[in-house]
């Protein structure tokens, strides 16, 4: 269990495709146990294993008030619902700024368990936008390629502000 160094956007890292994983043993344990403890640190509530520059398809989430994190390996949403709700949404690998995503308001994905056993998931509510956020990560996706070009242009100059002036 380490806490692990995060790629900061613009990372070309953050823009790679993760490969799906095929063997499940203690390296896969492994890293689901950093993914939670750099998590944790950062703070956040949801990491992809791209952000510690780890091309796996592998998320670990933790909501607030959760009993413990869960991990999905290769997660795919299976379908997603015509409803729609916007939600604000940041990222570890961007601290410090956040912006409104509209995406479906529910999926379904499929995964597997850190054992390799094939599971459903029905989610909605912030699950449901953690998983789908995470998802995009993994397929090279940063969030705010979901944003207008005005807008994300306006996100990342409020990221470039914070990170050259950190104790404003």
């Amino acid at each position: 269990m380490t806490k692990r160094t995060i790629l900061m956007f613009p990372d070309a890292g953050l823009k790679a495709i993760a490969r799906p994983v095929e063997k499940f043993d203690g390296n896969l344990l492994a890293l689901a146990d950093d993914l939670v403890d750099t998590m944790r640190a950062a703070p956040g509530i949801g990491i992809a294993a791209p952000h510690i520059g780890e091309l796996k398809r592998v998320i670990a989430i933790e909501l607030p008030g959760s009993v413990a994190p869960s991990i999905y390996v290769n997660p795919v949403v299976e379908c997603s619902s015509s409803e729609t709700a916007r939600h604000d949404e940041g990222s570890i690998s961007m601290p410090g700024v956040t912006d409104s995503i509209e995406r479906p308001a529910s999926v379904r994905i499929r995964y597997q368990d850190l054992s390799g056993r094939e599971n459903t998931l029905d989610a909605d509510g912030l699950l449901s936008i953690c998983l789908q956020h995470e998802i995009d990560q993994l397929d090279g996706i940063f969030w705010i390629y979901r944003l207008s070009k005005l807008r994300r242009d306006r996100i990342v100059k409020r990221f470039n502000k914070i990170r050259s002036n950190p104790d404003d």
